[in-house]
């Protein structure tokens, strides 16, 4: 019963304190264990939080891992992994909301920071193709592939179908680099000269290349590399 009572004394604390201060006020642990007392009520989580930081070693890789990983974390059942899941796709949606219409010419940092959260943090490579219209105007992305840990195969062929059938007039391409530098490889200038070639034949723009990462990204159009 003191037990219990400890622990809903401890999460009142913590609640207050983010009321109070927003999230500047609670380490990256505290967070997640606010977060987690939603979907497990009777129990004290702030243990369960801190091993879902050991096992993953940050927030941002608590958020980036799949549901069957975090489900495997002992205590975590379905209900709290899918609520973790949740938590990033709603900001997938909230950051999509932001950069959907916009002026990509404008406001390049939509882009940046949407192309970041979906695949930046990803483990392997995916490349990723965002289209915009007459305006420069996002319309849309796709996720057309999926490779290993240092490679994801593209075909430029593939790029401009996906972008006929999206009625894009442009597109900005996307991958990610999982060890976390963003420099392009030889390859990575290859492709984008090979994809530069043949959407000129289509007459549609390429507008830049990006690769990302969680925390950092490289523009080809920045660089002057295109």
């Amino acid at each position: 019963m003191k037990k219990s009572i400890r622990y809903k004394s401890h999460r009142t604390r913590l609640r207050d304190r983010y009321l109070k201060t927003g999230m500047d006020g609670l380490a990256d642990y505290e967070l997640l264990e606010l977060l987690l007392t939603f979907s497990i009520p009777r129990k004290d989580v702030k243990p369960l939080a801190k091993d879902l930081i050991e096992r993953f070693e940050t927030l941002a890789n608590v958020f980036d891992a799949e549901p069957e990983d975090i489900s495997s974390v002992e205590g975590m059942g379905q209900m709290s992994s899918i609520q973790i899941s949740l938590v990033r796709d709603l900001c997938i949606k909230y950051l999509e909301g932001k950069m959907i219409d916009t002026d990509v010419m404008s406001n390049p940092k939509a882009v940046y920071d949407f192309s970041r959260l979906i695949i930046g943090g990803k483990f392997i490579e995916f490349f990723m193709i965002i289209f915009v219209n007459a305006k420069n105007e996002v319309s849309g992305y796709e996720v057309i592939g999926e490779g290993t840990v240092d490679n994801v195969a593209v075909y430029p062929r593939k790029i401009l179908k996906s972008a006929i059938k999206k009625n894009a007039s442009g597109v900005i391409l996307v991958h990610n680099h999982p060890s976390g530098h963003p420099e392009p490889s030889e390859s990575d200038r290859e492709l984008t000269k090979e994809i530069i070639k043949a959407s000129a034949t289509m007459e549609l723009r390429v507008l830049d290349h990006l690769i990302v990462t969680r925390n950092n990204y490289f523009s080809f159009m920045d660089s002057g590399l295109m």
